[in-house]
Parts: structure tokens; sequence; C-alpha cells
């Protein structure tokens, strides 16, 4: 068994702490294993994100698959992860390796692994990945070339991944009349790789934009972490309200996530914004198509599906789980409560740069206002109403003690902030479906030591209490 244990999307870990230089050569040296036991030869593209030395472990990473004989396109800056994705099918790559850890506190860094088609690698795939990861001891088993050397035989080769994609975003929407539209949109980066996108594609015209956070500083202040959801975007929606913005676009430290804030400032949570993409395709563009929904995300899902006579495809919690749904059912749309949304016609991978771009289409093409269209997709589907709470537990002991609480719980024996629960359903955690058609999951988070506490209701006033009783389930 490795000591390197691949999550919900790869491998992360404490820079300077397990995270180092000599692990990240292990991973690598697990990843060029896993393709050659696969009998796949070819490319690898090998990107990274703006954290601490995040370019020098991607080089590291290139120069252990240019050792193992795989061409290596290597990005030449801090790039998007969708445009990393992206990168592999223009390429005809093999797949992919992204050094970031997404939204994760500036202590972290990770080691992202993709597939041939830019999305994650399902479940089985990153268990293999693991299991060749070299031992600590076994430093013969990785070959690595030098980077110099590896640069001058082509073996690595250093590529802008930026012209490529922009193609792609012409064809999936049309941005001139965003451009035209007038509009004052506050983008902020969260210190991340989106710097600068949004402004290139919608600059030069009548709208404005305006960016915040957006130099490299990987400590990231004013935020405890990248991570697109309220208290880490509270100074970024501030400064949509004093400028008077018509909405904040919001995307996390590698861009593949997507917040979003209205004309007043305030944030629209991720369920609502995963609601609104829905709505948008179906509605306003008139696309049909399955949707794939992880099932910590929003029931509003199932009666906008209901209504548009589409199906919905529940799976665990991660992308590695919605990108396989998403190839088998070529799917409208998939996404998970953590803000990430993918897009068929696109790569199956979360992208915060086409979701805020489809949000502001949809501004554009209604003629409303975010808190407009929320009013609409509630006319539709009704209010929802959403929250989460994060528990930080390290120790083993805690996790199995409030696993075995849960395992023992009954769902007819239970009520959640007065609500009777209907059902419990154990796919990925423990979820309590309620009598209000709302739900609460309890789950153990598979990229950092976590229990998140997560409820969907009808039932505004009801939300802390269902989330209070989460909790005490789980004896947290």
């Amino acid at each position: 068994m490795s000591d390197i244990k691949f999550g919900t999307d790869g491998w992360r870990g404490r820079i300077a702490d397990d995270y180092t230089f000599a692990n990240v050569r292990r991973c690598a040296q697990g990843f060029a294993n896993y393709l050659h036991a696969n009998g796949k030869q070819g490319s690898v593209v090998v990107g990274h994100d703006k954290r601490f030395q995040a370019e020098h472990f991607a080089a590291t990473t290139a120069e252990v698959l240019a050792g193992n004989g795989f061409k290596v396109y290597l990005t030449d800056k801090a790039t998007p992860t969708p445009v990393i994705s992206f990168s592999v099918g223009e390429k005809g790559a093999l797949g992919a390796i992204n050094i970031t850890a997404s939204h994760n506190p500036p202590e972290d860094c990770g080691f992202k692994v993709r597939d041939e088609y830019g999305g994650a690698i399902a479940p089985a795939g990153l268990a293999q990945i693991e299991s060749l990861i070299p031992a600590a001891s076994d430093t013969g088993a990785i070959k690595s070339a030098k980077l110099a050397e590896a640069l001058k035989n082509g073996s690595i080769e250093y590529f802008d991944a930026k012209p490529a994609y922009l193609l792609r975003i012409a064809e999936l929407i049309d941005v001139q009349p965003i451009k035209d539209a007038g509009l004052k949109i506050v983008v902020d980066n969260m210190w991340g790789n989106g710097a600068g996108w949004l402004t290139e594609i919608l600059g030069g015209g009548k709208t404005e934009i305006i960016e915040v956070h957006a130099e490299r500083n990987p400590i990231f202040p004013e935020m405890k972490r990248p991570e697109p959801i309220p208290p880490n975007v509270d100074a970024g929606l501030a400064t949509g309200k004093q400028l008077g913005a018509n909405c904040v676009c919001i995307m996390d430290g590698d861009a593949d996530r997507c917040g979003f804030g209205d004309e007043n400032g305030e944030f629209i949570d991720q369920l609502r914004v995963y609601g609104l993409l829905a709505y948008y395709l179906l509605e306003v563009r008139g696309q049909r198509g399955a949707i794939v929904k992880t099932l910590s995300t929003t029931s509003m899902l199932d009666k906008l599906a209901k209504l548009y006579g589409v199906p919905v495809i529940n799976t665990g919690v991660g992308f590695k789980y919605v990108a396989p749904a998403m190839m088998e059912h070529d799917a409208m749309i998939g996404g998970e409560e953590s803000g990430g949304y993918a897009f068929r016609g696109h790569v199956p991978e979360r992208d915060g740069i086409v979701s805020n771009l489809y949000l502001l289409d949809a501004m554009v093409r209604t003629g409303k206002t975010p808190t407009e269209l929320v009013a609409a997709l509630f006319a539709k589907v009704g209010a929802h109403y959403y929250d989460r709470i994060d528990t930080r537990v390290t120790d083993d002991a805690t996790k199995q003690a409030a696993k075995a609480k849960l395992d023992a719980v009954k769902a007819e024996a239970i009520t959640l902030g007065g609500h009777k629960v209907t059902e419990k359903v154990t796919l990925d955690g423990y979820k309590f479906i309620m009598d209000d058609g709302g739900w609460l999951l309890v789950r153990f988070s598979g990229t950092e030591p976590l229990i998140r506490v997560y409820t969907e209701t009808t039932d505004q006033v009801a939300v802390a209490a269902i989330l209070a009783d989460g909790k005490r389930l789980a004896g947290l």
C-alpha cells in the first residue's frame, strides 16, 4: 500500500511536509507506470497553478515523464485547469497532470490527473495509479530526464495553451452581445489562474471588466483559501457593491470552479447557480439532454428535468464520477455542490470561465438582473435554501465513531429541523431525504480532513436547525 493516497481528485498534501519534490517524482512515476501498464505511449500535458513552487513541481513532473519515454507538453505559464484539460484533446495526448491544490488552503499543493478526454480519471484508474507509485525507499524505480536536456532534444516542449482554447470558446458562445451590453462586471480571480482571461475574452467593447485579486500571491490575502464561497468571496463581493457592478464573476484558484454575485453584491450560492445554468441551457438556449449531478447538489435539477422532459443521472461526489457519467450519457451539463460545472460540446471537466460566460449570456439574452434570474428559476421550481458546515477532524477515532453513529441511524426514527425523514441514502456519505423534498447530507471529504454537513430545503427557517441536527447525528 502506498503512503500517498489519491482522493476525490488526485493527491493533495502540505508543502514541505508530505508534498515534497521526492513525493511528486514518485507520483509522476506512478502515472507513467499506469500508462505503460495500459499499453499507452505518446504525449502528456503538464500544467500548474500559482501556488508556491508550483511551476518547479510541474517541471519535476515533466522530467519524470520524459525519463519514461513520454513526450511532454509543459504549459509556459500558470494555466486554468479547464484549459489544461482542453489541451489534452487538442494535442492528442494520453492525459494530463496538473500541479494544483485548487481551493485548498495556501499551505497545500496537489497532483491532479486527467484521462485522454481531459476529464477526471474514474475511481478504478485512480486506485491503479496509487498502487503503482514506487515506495519512498525505492529511489531506483524513478526514471528522470534533466529539464535542459529534455527541452533541447524536444522530449519536453513549452507551449501556450490559450489560443486553441479561445477558439473553442468562440464555438461555444457568441460573446459579442456581452461585449456590447455595457455591463460593469467585477471579476474576483482569488489570486489564481483565471486572472486576465475574462478581460481578454470580453474586452474591447462597451462592457467594463474590473479584476480583483489578479496578481500572484500564494498566501491568498483577504480569504482563508481560494474557494469561491463566503467568507472567501466577501472582499470581491464588497468591491462589486461599492462600484455598482451588474454582477461579480468569481473563479477559484485554478479557475475550474465558478462563484457568482448579484447586482447588490450578494452571493448566489452554488446550488442556485447550478439551477440557473441548467435553466439557461433548457429555456434560453433550447438544449435538451441528460443532467448529471452529484448527490450533494440541488434537487431543483430534478424538478427542471421533469418540466423539460430530460433525464437526471445521480452520482457520488467528485468529477471522477461526474466525468465518466457525462461521457456515457452525452450529458448536456454535469456538476457538483462545490461550484464545478461542465458542458456538452466542451470537455468533461469543470470550467469556471465558461460557467461565468454562460451566466453573463443568460443576463444579456433575457435582459434580467441576477436576482431576476433567480426569481425566474424559483417561479419554475419553488424557492430552495442551502447551507453547509465543515468540521475539521484529523483523528481516525473520531471519524470511525461518526461513521458508526451514522450507520446506526434509522431514517424513520428521526426528524431534522422538525421535518420527518423519509429515506436514507448511502451512495457516498449519509443522505437523509425529508418530507418537504429537501435533504441533509453528512459526508467525509475525499480531499481534506473534513466532515461536511450540507442541507437544501424549501423551509428557510429550518436551515440552521437541520444542520445542527445533522452534526448531532454524527456526534460532532
